[in-house]
């Protein structure tokens, strides 16, 4: 008895080493667990975001292809042109711009789709495609209209084979001619801005069409005659991103009153109106916009067009339209700005 007394303690003692070299493995092993899971978990984080960063770059490079950079001057206008996705760190929306100079004149063409980010680009490029076709090939600003609604008909068709999905695109198709005459087709995007020296008026008011993908066209098409760009005014084109801007307390940004800031008391300058006007957008945003925003300036750097002895004064525009004739006055070129 005496003997099985003493042994007891060696024999706790044994048993504690036994259960404290198996907790002590057990720890081990769990930090070595916890350990190659955190160690999992960073790479497929790491990789994640990499694949992130690829597809915004990839997506970046395809719409800086779809949108290309506008030359400084086109066929006479100077241009100023700036676009800015809604998704944060994104450089994609879903808003489109072109402007080709063509036999029939300067044509150009701003849109919308509906939503934003990666999932619109298809859209944009399908619109835009048919567009840069279409504008050399139709004498008419209704037959470009007609083939974009078209191309966009085949698009949505050929997405609602593996997506449940209901596009529409807001598009403006305008068209200048060599002597300044105005002409537009609006499918429910708003109307652009006419610009001058302490002046900022919409260019038209009359009713759009429905969207691009909701209904069909009619089959008579009701071109704007929108009057005349005269040597040193400007056209301000817009996507409803940027007159739907709200601030904290759900003000709408006071676009108009932007513009007439922005031209006060001075020459118009494309960049100089594109930057004053998204500062200020930026500013109300608290630069957080919630939608796609895209801005196109074009100014006329053409010298006036006369025929005969007298100035070409275009027809008075249709019940609808704004008119901006003014008085025929001889007015020397306007000398390019940057």
């Amino acid at each position: 008895m005496i003997r099985n007394r003493a042994g007891a303690p060696r024999r706790a003692w044994s048993r504690g080493r036994r259960l404290s070299g198996r907790f002590g493995a057990g720890i081990v092993g769990g930090a070595v667990v916890l350990a190659a899971g955190t160690g999992l978990m960073l790479h497929v984080r790491r990789r994640m975001l990499r694949e992130v960063r690829q597809a915004r770059e990839v997506a970046g490079v395809a719409q800086s292809v779809l949108l290309r950079p506008l030359p400084a001057r086109i066929d006479g206008l100077a241009t100023a042109v700036a676009q800015l996705s809604a998704d944060r760190g994104a450089t994609v929306g879903g808003d489109l711009y072109e402007v080709i100079a063509t036999e029939h004149g300067v044509r150009v063409v701003m849109g919308d789709v509906r939503g934003h980010g990666l999932a619109a680009i298809g859209t944009v490029a399908a619109v835009l495609g048919s567009f840069r076709e279409a504008v050399h090939d139709e004498a008419e600003l209704a037959g470009v209209l007609a083939r974009l609604d078209r191309a966009l008909a085949r698009h949505l068709r050929d997405r609602a084979r593996t997506e449940d999905t209901e596009d529409f695109v807001t598009v403006l198709l305008l068209e200048i001619s060599p002597d300044g005459e105005l002409h537009a087709l609006n499918c429910g995007h708003p109307w652009p801005y006419l610009l001058g020296v302490d002046r900022a008026v919409p260019l038209a008011r009359a009713d759009p069409l429905p969207p691009l993908g909701l209904f069909p066209l009619p089959a008579e098409l009701p071109v704007t005659a929108c009057g005349q760009l005269l040597p040193g005014e400007a056209l301000f084109l817009h996507t409803d991103g940027v007159e739907d801007a709200r601030d904290s307390q759900g003000r709408f940004f006071p676009l108009t009153v932007a513009l007439r800031e922005a031209v006060r008391g001075r020459p118009i300058a494309p960049q100089s109106v594109l930057r004053a006007v998204f500062t200020q957008l930026l500013r109300h945003t608290a630069g957080r916009p919630k939608d796609d925003i895209a801005i196109l300036v074009l100014r006329n750097d053409r010298p006036l067009v006369f025929r005969g002895a007298a100035l070409h004064e275009s027809a008075a525009p249709p019940r609808g339209a704004t008119s901006h004739q003014r008085p025929a006055v001889d007015v020397p070129p306007v000398a390019p700005t940057p």
